[in-house]
């Protein structure tokens, strides 16, 4: 089971990294609304830009701390945990401006994830 739990740290943290520093300026079918940044996609939401600054901040973060916590024994909690609610909020967000389910599914899957590490 700790392999699983490894590959799923690495899985989640890569994929969340590769949202907030590598497509961040880029269109994908993810996007809430008809936004092509996520600048965009905050100000869809209704939030203003510095949240965006400040969750991009958090995430990439945990997501750091969420790799380092494969080495470094009692950080995994915090941010298994803290991912968890962003994504929450994430998937909140989608679900406030009606978008199709399927734009929430990799905020949900992730959140699913970060769960299953927590509680493993």
């Amino acid at each position: 089971m700790e392999y699983v739990i490894i590959a799923l740290k690495i899985i989640v943290a890569v994929s969340l990294l590769n949202v907030w520093l590598v497509q961040r300026n880029k269109k994908t079918k993810w996007r809430g609304g008809d936004a092509d940044t996520l600048v965009e996609e905050f100000k869809v939401y209704g939030l203003p830009v510095q949240v965006c600054y400040i969750v991009g901040i958090l995430k990439v973060s945990l997501s750091l701390l969420l790799i380092a916590s494969i080495w470094v024994s009692g950080i995994e909690s915090y941010a298994a945990l803290g991912l968890a609610a962003l994504l929450t909020g994430s998937v909140v967000m989608h679900l406030k401006i009606g978008d199709p389910l399927y734009k929430s599914f990799p905020a949900a899957l992730f959140l699913t994830l970060c769960l299953f590490i927590y509680l493993y």
